[in-house]
């Protein structure tokens, strides 16, 4: 199983800003990425330097969104919904995707995906992948 360090995540999206804005050879994941990324300007700036990216501070205190954590999330649901895992979450992510748009449809799954690891975490559990689906399925109603 990959399990990437933070800083190898927040390199991996500056890379894709850069390749993009270079022109470069996108792979299928930096394709992603980078059209995730263009739907955040407020982020450009934070990617545009990996090393300054690898050493900043996203600590809670500081009450700055991460945008990799962010990000990260935008990657993860829309692999989740192409493999429909778990299963449920592409048609409710789709009712939800036609009632406010793509994108607000994925701000709003973060939500419920932040709910379901934070139960998790806190009660010591696994992942409740039926609530995590019902979560979003209410936001459609």
């Amino acid at each position: 199983m990959f399990t990437p360090s933070s800083n190898d995540v927040r390199r991996f999206f500056c890379e894709a800003l850069r390749k993009r804005r270079a022109g470069e050879i996108l792979t299928p994941m930096d394709a992603i990425a980078a059209d995730w990324i263009e739907q955040h300007p407020e982020y450009h700036d934070e990617l545009a330097d990996a090393d300054a990216a690898v050493a900043r501070d996203y600590a809670v205190e500081g009450g700055k969104p991460n945008p990799f954590l962010h990000l990260s999330m935008h990657l993860s649901i829309t692999e989740q919904v192409s493999i429909d895992q778990p299963r449920g979450i592409r048609a409710a992510y789709e009712a939800l995707a036609a009632r406010v748009g793509e994108h607000e449809a994925h701000h709003g799954i973060m939500e419920c995906l932040g709910e379901m690891i934070w139960s998790a975490q806190r009660h010591g559990t696994q992942p409740d992948t039926d609530a995590y689906v019902e979560c979003v399925r209410k936001r459609v109603r």
